[in-house]
């Protein structure tokens, strides 16, 4: 009986808590992770390739965190950053595994997050640095370049504060 119990309780985390859409950090990890190697392979560092007047992929490296902070630090910022990168991500799912079914937009958010914290840590782990490809600029001005796991932090942080904002859901009823 306490088996069943058991069994049944790990079932409902990832049906009916936040970890319902597990799904979506695995792929935003896969297609993270295999468009990062497919750069590797086909790019020399620095190498860049426009594909629209205002985006191209250009492989950089990032030492450091958002916008490269700390990336010429010397080495001991690696190490910083993958440890806030497994704080937060266990500390996210903890949360995750807290809330209820009606909060959807929370739990899109911590899933993007931890995905995008996973996918620039596993870099780090293996590399040193983030490989970053995506480059959007206008004319003279460059936004610093990125890859999928810093969009799926970006989407995240606004679905976190859409979610802030947004009025909170009554609890579902048992009663019909």
């Amino acid at each position: 009986m306490a088996g069943s119990q058991i069994e049944s309780n790990k079932v409902a985390i990832f049906t009916e808590s936040g970890w319902r859409f597990w799904w979506l950090a695995i792929l935003v990890l896969v297609a993270d992770q295999l468009t990062k190697v497919w750069v590797l392979q086909n790019f020399e560092f620095g190498e860049s390739i426009q594909l629209l007047p205002v985006f191209n992929f250009t492989y950089a490296r990032n030492y450091g965190a958002a916008f490269s902070f700390l990336g010429d630090a010397g080495g001991w910022q690696r190490w910083l950053f993958t440890g806030i990168a497994v704080a937060v991500s266990i500390a996210l799912s903890v949360w995750l595994t807290k809330l209820k079914r009606q909060q959807w937009k929370l739990s899109l958010a911590l899933v993007l997050i931890v995905a995008g914290a996973i996918g620039n840590l596993i870099d780090r782990s293996l590399y040193g640095y983030v490989v970053d490809f995506l480059h959007v600029y206008y004319q003279q001005w460059h936004y610093p370049v990125f890859n999928i796991a810093d969009c799926a932090i970006t989407i995240g942080a606004a679905l976190l504060i859409w979610d802030s904002f947004s009025p909170d859901l009554p609890e579902e009823s048992n009663q019909k």
